[in-house]
């Protein structure tokens, strides 16, 4: 039984479809990356996900306990917590703030788990009393990651958690989610940086045009003609 699983998943703005009949899913322990150009409906299926956006066909199911209708606010008590690309952290609270308020969601008390969750994260421990709006670019995305992993997800989805950071402090990111990975946890990353997500990922979907293209084991899609799939000469839809 997968992690996360979502089946015939159409959704979009208004009348507007972005993407349709959108079927994938996520196990525990592993690393799946959605990549694809601009515009594929990426961020559209991570935030209907977690109820930004409302399906309009399919389902969504988290330990095969069905969240399709379900209130945003409940999702995470229910196992799937999200990361957006941006404003994804409280700038004018500390970091301890910060993860304070991801640990609202659990009952009782998560003192425990904040201290357990700076161990994992020496960055973030460094830096417990500083305000997040004085973190650099880098630490925030990690803060905004270390925030959800509070309520002890099964599934975690990350947009672009690496955009616009320096080579070396994306490492810094992306080991952080080999981390999380080791940890039992389901990780879903909406990636730009084909590279990177051959490197981290165990699957991959290549999302095109609203659809999912390509999809299956990192090894077997790295024979694929990425670019050319990208540039809209796109090759025969493979499951």
């Amino acid at each position: 039984m997968p992690a996360l699983a979502t089946e015939n998943i159409t959704a979009g703005y208004g009348r507007n479809v972005i993407i349709s009949n959108i079927s994938l899913s996520a196990d525990v322990g592993t690393i799946t990356t959605i990549v694809g150009p601009n515009g594929a409906g990426k961020s559209t299926y991570a935030k209907t996900l977690v109820g930004i956006l409302r399906t309009q066909t399919g389902s969504i199911k988290v330990n095969d306990h069905d969240i399709t209708t379900m209130p945003g606010h409940l999702i995470p008590r229910n196992g799937l917590v999200y990361v957006p690309q941006n404003d994804n952290v409280f700038v004018n609270l500390t970091v301890r703030e910060n993860l304070e308020i991801g640990g609202f969601a659990s009952p009782g008390d998560s003192s425990a788990r904040l201290n357990e969750i700076l161990e994992s994260f020496p960055d973030l421990k460094k830096a417990t009393g500083k305000r997040a709006g004085n973190l650099s670019g880098g630490q925030q995305n990690l803060l905004a990651i270390a925030r959800a992993l509070m309520v002890k997800p099964t599934v975690i989805v990350l947009d672009e958690p690496t955009a616009g950071l320096s080579p070396a402090y994306t490492d810094v990111v992306w080991n952080q989610i080999e981390t999380i990975k080791n940890t039992g946890t389901a990780v879903l990353v909406v990636e730009q940086n084909v590279e990177r997500a051959l490197t981290h990922s165990d699957f991959v979907h290549i999302f095109v045009a609203g659809t999912n293209h390509l999809h299956g084991p990192t090894a077997e899609i790295a024979k694929h003609d990425l670019a050319a799939i990208f540039l809209g000469r796109a090759e025969a839809p493979q499951s």
